[in-house]
């Protein structure tokens, strides 16, 4: 099953938000997860997240993407 989109191409989509001020100085974005499998689906957003060697984690309905190379250690 192909991912819906609306007005914008899942590529766009994707290049929008690590476009984004926020990612591209390195820090962190929050996705939810509906909408990603809606626009992109699961499996090729993770693919573009892998692609750029950043990280994500998944929590409550949302991804969080550490938008550089760091690890990423859970403290509590």
């Amino acid at each position: 099953m192909q991912p819906m989109t609306n007005h914008m191409s899942p590529d766009r989509w994707v290049a929008q938000m690590f476009s984004a001020r926020t990612a591209a100085e390195g820090g962190i974005v929050r996705r939810r997860v509906s909408d990603v499998e809606r626009l992109i689906g699961r499996d090729r957003f993770v693919k573009k997240i892998a692609r750029r060697g950043y990280r994500a984690v998944e929590n409550s309905g949302h991804f969080v993407i550490f938008c550089n190379a760091g690890p990423v250690r859970i403290v509590v």
